[in-house]
């Protein structure tokens, strides 16, 4: 029986976004239910009834496939996080070969970000003309999530896991994630784990970024270093995301699968974008429903096909959005 997930539709490209994987989920036999909802700006501003209906939703299913969506009075994202619990976001960074980019090695490594507090959880206040002040957040239990999810990740990989944060600067807030990390690491005997200060990070990684494999890290300096790597494989399209809700032992509960790439109004409705990040998000969507092996088929045929140059205008190919997915179904079924 397809494991039922729920399908929050959104803005720009998410229509053909979601056409694409109706197709790819119906090639390889319907793995999974979509129980869609209209996330769409419209109706989220016109009653607050949409947003619910796909929380409840989400929270029941225990997964979702999110499309990009447009921010106005809120972030959909900011609100799934928040009423969902998620306190953990994912976001594989890899090479693709056959992709134009500036660093020529191959990239293999994930980024684990902690999905609440650092300095987004305050928007802050001015004090008159000439200051403002906005309260940093660091949580215990959230903290924890991020990095028994990090050790287990790396336990699959390389066995090596970096925290990274400002913990000589920061000293109370990054000080406390930097110890909670540390503790966490005593249970992962077999994993390596050291530290690094984030902006020597940043350089390191840009220099040599092959050598990394996790890294665990609060909340803004996620969000800036997944965007950084993305660079390094020459493109924000070309990545998914997963965030995800725990358990009191930290086994993951809900899961919330996207691409990292926006609403790209300017080509919405051409049949032109990019579904590979939508592709590798259901793909860990797959893998999170227990279906190891076609998830696995699944991102390695979309690095086969854009290796093979068959891929989208936006990466100098030639295949819309329709054949770039059905050049994706022919590799993973061998049809």
């Amino acid at each position: 029986m397809a494991r039922e997930v729920a399908e929050l539709n959104g803005d720009g490209i998410a229509a053909e976004l979601r056409d694409a994987i109706h197709v790819l989920n119906e090639a390889l036999g319907s793995p999974v239910a979509f129980r869609p909802v209209d996330w769409s700006l419209e109706r989220r501003e016109a009653s607050s009834a949409a947003l619910d209906e796909g929380i409840e939703l989400s929270r029941a299913l225990g997964a979702a496939m999110k499309y990009p969506t447009v921010t106005e009075t809120l972030s959909p994202n900011q609100v799934l996080r928040e009423r969902l619990g998620l306190a953990v976001i994912h976001r594989p960074c890899r090479t693709y070969p056959g992709v134009s980019r500036n660093y020529t090695g191959d990239i293999d490594l994930h980024v684990v970000r902690v999905a609440t507090g650092g300095t987004y959880e305050d928007a802050g206040i001015k004090l008159g003309h000439y200051s403002a002040v906005s309260i940093r957040v660091m949580e215990r239990v959230p903290v924890e999530h991020a990095a028994h999810f990090a050790f287990r990740l790396a336990e699959r990989h390389r066995h090596q896991v970096v925290s990274t944060s400002k913990y000589t600067i920061q000293r109370a807030a990054d000080g406390l994630f930097e110890e909670i990390v540390d503790e966490v690491s005593a249970e992962y005997r077999n994993t390596a784990h050291t530290r690094e200060l984030f902006d020597s990070l940043l350089a390191k990684v840009i220099l040599h970024p092959e050598r990394f494999d996790v890294i665990v890290t609060p909340n803004e300096y996620g969000d800036f270093l997944s965007d950084m790597v993305y660079g390094l494989i020459g493109s924000i399209g070309l990545g998914a995301s997963a965030a995800y809700a725990f358990t009191a032992s930290h086994q993951p509960n809900i899961g919330i699968f996207d691409p990292a790439g926006g609403t790209a109004p300017d080509i919405a409705g051409k049949g032109i974008a990019n579904p590979s990040g939508a592709i590798e998000a259901y793909g860990y969507l797959l893998d999170y429903c227990g279906q190891f092996d076609m998830s696995r088929r699944l991102i390695d045929a979309v690095r086969a096909c854009i290796a093979a140059g068959e891929k989208t205008g936006d990466l100098g190919g030639s295949l819309n959005t329709l054949e770039y997915t059905q050049a994706v179904i022919r590799r993973v079924t061998g049809a």
